[in-house]
């Protein structure tokens, strides 16, 4: 974003919330009990007294512990590494499954999926609580115990939900990966986490092809010499390779199971996840979350922000190795709400799929990321009025930040200009949220309505003072119970990524801005943002002009090397119709981005290619099209999903047409 941030001025409130909304929500009925005015006020007390309000928070939302902590918070090793829920017992197998199974919302749906081919499956709180048992008396016979990682390399399964609680159940530690993963990238987290069981599918579909799972789960055990036994989920039924006392079946590990193994009493700190997240340089980073940190955190932020109640259907269109799959299968069932999962692509076999299966479903709350939505947006609003969704009142985004016009086709087409859009930033990192919106407040395009509550947030300039109304450094000054207990057996490598960058904050790597009245907005990676001649702009406001154009279907900004002006903007569009690309077309388009941002962020840079490099989630990975664009060794590809798209790019650098 250019360094004034001007271009916030011009939006308004776009929606508001009715007076019952506000006070019936969650958070609501929480401001009334505090005699709080707002969420921000909740906030800043939030952040004097973090142990009062996490206290209160987990009263509040009913989030059931074995035993009664003594002490909240202790911060004897200090703000770097804090420790919750002091004297207590925790296992998230307990809070978000069986505790629900026992009482009145036993027969609700706690999981409902529906695969690419429309076979679905539906579990109860009940019927998902024997399933987690059988499983769980299965691992257990496998030799799988406390402490034990497991890596899970699924789609988005029951199996994958039921393996993932199983394995917290007994105390192990889950450690999952993107369905899309190749064997290096599966085998690096094995290894790193030292798994000692991997769980896969035989396959799954994907535009209604099969895509094998098994031999790239049979190549990344190769390479883990960890992996004592791979489980197989028998999704598609194929002919796949087996390794016989290696390889176990699923189905029959289940059936030959004996239930009844209780559900362990756990340190609230126990370790019961690895996720990973991809580095600009080096290997993956393997965040480490307690089993009173992520599952906590992530059932606030649906409860305080999203409005999730027991009863509720939340499907976010993600995958397991996103954090936005296990913050959605381990947040909402402590809430006594159920997950909706889906396993294929949003727009087949027709552009109508995500919006059939919301009315069908019953689907309550429903995320998915910009980028999605900017895919389904030249299919119009026809497929999504097809589909009547009477139960859908609220709407979810995150994954990076918005431009206006895909904003206002989720708000104005899906939700029919009525449902909130909680718009939603944090990281793996963090658990889920640093910012978002509320149903008690009023929301303004693109925007975050402030910090979580619980988060205490600000943003600052390079020596950590905090700055409103100009561009700066998004940084925690609190301590949270989702923060991540450190990068697994990698202390110093989490101490440098996050702290001694400002000592004493929280460093995120997230450029944002505070506008005039209080609205929030995240402006990209750090390492995203573009400097030309001393001028900072964010990729998404060069992107956000790029396709204001009819013919532009997306489009990705990024800096380039410039030994002038340091950087300069190369812009890289997606086109409607792929044969329209022209040269007076690329005029057009310098044009259009220089009548928002000046003629001293005119792109040099214009090209035409068929796709953009992005995550199966569908974020863009604007680093390593830089690295390939100016010919530099690829860093960390692991999340990557389509490798041609890189290539595509790289070919473009000196062919003349391209560039001016």
């Amino acid at each position: 974003m250019a360094d004034d941030a001007s271009a916030f001025a011009s939006l308004e409130i776009a929606w508001r919330p009715n007076e019952s909304m506000a006070s019936e929500s969650v958070l609501g009925r929480l401001l009334r009990e505090t005699g709080l005015p707002d969420a921000a006020a909740l906030g800043q007390r939030a952040a004097a007294e973090p142990a009062w309000f996490w206290d209160l928070a987990v009263r509040s939302l009913q989030i059931a512990f074995q035993q009664p902590y003594k002490e909240v918070l202790d911060l004897s090793e200090g703000p770097e590494f804090p420790r919750w829920f002091r004297g207590g017992a925790f296992n998230v197998a307990h809070a978000g499954i069986d505790v629900h199974a026992a009482g009145p919302l036993g027969d609700a749906t706690a999981l409902d999926w529906e695969g690419e081919d429309g076979v679905r499956a539906r579990y109860s709180f009940k019927e998902l609580k024997d399933a987690v048992d059988r499983a769980a008396a299965g691992l257990h016979s496998l030799g799988i115990g406390a402490g034990d990682a497991v890596g899970i390399y699924l789609p988005m399964l029951p199996e994958t939900m039921i393996a993932a609680y199983a394995i917290a159940k007994i105390g192990a530690i889950l450690v999952p990966t993107f369905s899309g993963y190749g064997a290096p990238a599966v085998a690096a987290r094995l290894q790193d986490a030292q798994a000692r069981l991997l769980i896969t599918a035989d396959g799954f579909l994907r535009r209604g092809k099969p895509v094998a799972m098994k031999e790239v789960a049979d190549a990344a055990a190769a390479l883990s010499p960890t992996v004592e036994k791979v489980l197989v989920v028998r999704r598609l039924g194929r002919e796949i390779p087996w390794q016989e006392g290696r390889d176990v079946d699923w189905q029959q590990m289940v059936l030959g199971a004996q239930p009844g193994l209780q559900t362990p009493e756990l340190d609230p700190e126990t370790t019961f996840m690895i996720i990973y997240t991809s580095g600009t340089t080096g290997r993956p980073k393997g965040a480490v979350h307690a089993h009173c940190g992520f599952p906590i955190k992530a059932a606030q932020d649906l409860g305080h922000a999203f409005d999730l109640r027991p009863g509720d259907l939340l499907f976010w269109f993600t995958d397991m190795g996103w954090m936005m799959g296990p913050w959605a299968i381990f947040g909402a069932p402590l809430l006594g709400a159920g997950v909706m999962l889906y396993e294929g692509t949003p727009d087949y076999p027709g552009p109508d799929r995500l919006w059939k299966m919301i009315a069908e479903h019953g689907v309550t709350h429903f995320g998915i990321s910009p980028t999605a939505v900017r895919a389904l947006m030249p299919h119009g609003a026809a497929p999504v009025q097809r589909w009547p969704m009477p139960r859908l009142r609220v709407l979810g985004s995150s994954g990076e930040p918005w431009n206006v016009e895909p904003w206002r086709f989720f708000f104005d087409v899906v939700g029919g200009g009525k449902l909130p859009i909680i718009n939603y930033s944090g990281g793996t990192e963090i658990s889920g949220g640093i910012v978002g919106c509320f149903v008690t407040e009023p929301i303004k395009p693109c925007s975050f309505r402030g910090p979580i509550p619980g988060i205490a947030a600000d943003v600052v300039d390079e020596t950590g003072r905090s700055v409103r109304g100009a561009v700066g450094e998004l940084v925690l000054r609190g301590v949270w119970p989702g923060m991540t207990r450190g990068f697994w057996h990698d202390r110093e490598r989490y101490l440098d990524t996050y702290f001694r960058r400002l000592p004493g904050l929280w460093y995120h790597g997230d450029f944002a801005y505070v506008d005039e009245d209080g609205f929030w907005y995240i402006l990209g990676r750090s390492d995203d943002t573009i400097k030309v001649a001393g001028k900072r702009v964010g990729p998404a406001e060069v992107e956000s002009a790029l396709v204001s154009h009819a013919a532009v279907r997306e489009a990705m900004a990024i800096g380039l090397p410039d030994p002038l002006k340091g950087e300069v903007i190369g812009c890289f569009c997606v086109l409607a119709d792929l044969t329209n690309g022209s040269e007076r077309l690329r005029e057009e388009l310098a044009q259009a981005v220089t009548a928002v941002l000046g003629k001293s962020l005119k792109p040099s840079v214009i090209a035409f290619v068929t796709e953009l490099p992005r995550t199966r989630n569908g974020k863009i990975l604007r680093r390593l099209a830089r690295q390939a664009y100016i010919g530099e060794q690829l860093g960390d590809q692991s999340a990557l999903e389509n490798p041609q798209a890189l290539q595509e790019i790289a070919a473009v650098h000196g062919q003349g047409p391209a560039g001016r």
